[in-house]
């Protein structure tokens, strides 16, 4: 699906996701590793401001993925 709204529409996706191998099998463009199943975007173990830090490092790390030109699938680590 994501290959497609980016060959169609011209938007680069990303997907954040916990399960990598999954995402390269789907064929996403764009990988951002998530966290956990539980809780893909945080971790409410590190309290409120580790979860926001955790948030915001992969939004920053997603924003990132979208100004990255691709020929392949890409896994953003960190």
């Amino acid at each position: 699906m994501t290959r497609e709204i980016e060959k169609a529409a011209g938007i680069p996706v990303v997907q954040i996701a916990t399960i990598i191998p999954i995402m390269l099998t789907v064929g996403a463009n764009r990988i951002v590793p998530g966290v956990a199943i539980p809780h893909p975007v945080g971790d409410p173990a590190k309290g409120a401001e580790g979860d926001l830090q955790v948030r915001r490092e992969l939004l920053l790390r997603a924003l990132g993925a979208m100004e990255t030109e691709l020929t392949d699938q890409k896994v953003f680590e960190k």
